[in-house]
């Protein structure tokens, strides 16, 4: 049984030659950011511009700037009640609530032992799941009570990309896509063919190769291409079968058939 268990997590991924995931597009709207962060399940529109984070929906706008801690690198918002934004100049993150208030603040340089973070996303409760640049370990990592729950082994290459939701991380690197489960285990490695970014939702994947995006779908083995009109994807985010593609000027919204 042992054996068998190692073999599936090693099972290297392809794309395969089969019909494409069907995208019907369904609204256009006017936008300007420098990055998407998400859409929820409301509709509210998660982004940054000037190093300062939004939150919009259909009744107003609102924002979080801290200017001493300078550029936003990364943003989550897979838990509008615990947002986080990562600011890696400073080895810094900040925890929102829904209203943008902050909630937490993590200084990496002044936790011990020492955490060099490179990449950070959301976890269960009130953990992140950090990439640690000097360990090249992902962590699960408990910022209120200041424990490591969870390491993985080290990653024998460069990371390209991270998401996470509470209970499973997707590490997308140069040569895979690697998935952990909350206790630092890989269960997952496919090979990466030309990616170089990730969204998830719901655990099905998308990702970015070029100006093409592909699906895995939540429990498959296989990466299918989507059917997509000729645009410009600058940025995209998956919101269970919603997919919105950003291209510098107006926010697409299309609907995936995936059954």
């Amino acid at each position: 049984m042992k054996t068998y268990f190692l073999s599936f997590l090693f099972i290297s991924f392809s794309i395969v030659a089969q019909n494409p995931i069907e995208a019907t597009f369904v609204s256009e709207t006017i936008f300007k950011a420098e990055t998407l962060v998400a859409v929820d399940n409301f509709k509210s529109i998660y982004y940054t511009n000037n190093d300062v984070f939004y939150k919009k929906n259909d009744t107003k706008t609102i924002s979080y700037n801290n200017l001493q801690l300078g550029t936003i690198t990364t943003a989550n918002a897979f838990n509008s009640l615990k947002i986080n934004l990562f600011y890696k100049d400073f080895n810094t993150a900040i925890i929102l609530d829904n209203r943008l208030a902050v909630i937490f603040k993590i200084d990496f340089n002044n936790i011990q032992p020492y955490k060099n973070v490179s990449y950070l996303s959301t976890g269960n409760d009130n953990t992140l799941w950090l990439f640690n640049q000097d360990t090249q370990q992902l962590e699960v990592y408990d910022y209120k009570n200041n424990i490591t729950q969870a390491k993985s082994l080290p990653v024998k290459s460069n990371v390209l990309d991270m998401k996470s939701n509470y209970n499973y991380c997707w590490l997308l690197t140069d040569r895979y896509l690697l998935t952990y489960n909350y206790f630092g285990t890989m269960i997952s490695k496919i090979e990466n063919q030309g990616f170089t970014s990730l969204d998830e939702s719901d655990e099905n994947i998308i990702l970015r190769k070029e100006n093409t995006l592909f699906y895995i779908k939540k429990n498959t083995e296989t990466i299918i291409p989507i059917d997509l009109p000729n645009l410009l994807i600058n940025q995209f985010s998956l919101t269970n079968e919603t997919l919105y593609i950003y291209n510098n000027e107006t926010l697409k919204q299309f609907q995936l058939k995936t059954n």
